[in-house]
């Protein structure tokens, strides 16, 4: 019983839910690097497994939703569960929690940083060096996240490998993301008609 409460999504009617909502956000975008795949570990960690505002089917759904719709990625999750929570206003508090530090910090970055002192000066081009690797770490864990949430196993685990080397390769046509998109909206409508289907003859 102790265990269900646990597991249990926050109320969105919580207290200060706003204030949470925005101060969570601005914590994800200030130390996140990498841009917005990078950015949904984090986003889940707080989200999801910290806070419990949303399960982590839904986090997967609004995932889907954001990487479809036009705009940053990140921005579009931040509105998801902002509007999730709080409707227009969590959504708009969300995304400026997310978008702020990143503002301020390019804002300061073009004011006191050149290109030529990033470029030339030692101690900041080994702290962006060092970054990099972390970069690619939280760029991959979403990934499996992703990929452990959508039930992707051994037998299925073919099927994002070849759209991956069919859009890495460059080749006209085959490589074009958006055809895989719609390939796999066509195909999940198609499998959801078969199953309807299959219901109603029964």
């Amino acid at each position: 019983m102790t265990e269900l409460t646990e597991k249990r999504p926050a109320s969105p009617a919580e207290p200060h839910i706003l204030l949470r909502l925005f101060l969570t956000f601005m914590k994800i975008g200030a130390f996140t690097f990498g841009g917005g795949w990078a950015m949904i570990s984090i986003i889940q960690r707080e989200v999801v497994d910290k806070h419990g505002w949303i399960s982590k089917e839904e986090f997967l759904d609004l995932l889907a939703v954001a990487q479809s719709l036009p705009g940053i990625l990140a921005v579009n999750i931040s509105v998801s569960v902002g509007d999730r929570l709080r409707g227009l206003r969590g959504s708009v508090v969300a995304a400026l929690g997310s978008i702020l530090p990143s503002f301020l910090i390019i804002l300061c970055i073009a004011i006191f940083l050149t290109p030529d002192i990033i470029t030339h000066n030692p101690v900041i081009s080994a702290i962006f060096k060092g970054i990099r690797p972390a970069v690619v770490a939280l760029i991959v864990a979403p990934v499996i996240t992703s990929a452990k949430a959508a039930n992707i196993g051994w037998k299925t685990a073919w099927i994002p490998a070849v759209v991956a080397l069919l859009i890495w390769s460059k080749w006209p046509v085959v490589s074009n993301p958006i055809l895989f998109i719609v390939l796999g909206g066509l195909i999940g409508w198609w499998q959801l008609h078969n199953v309807r289907k299959g219901g109603a003859s029964k």
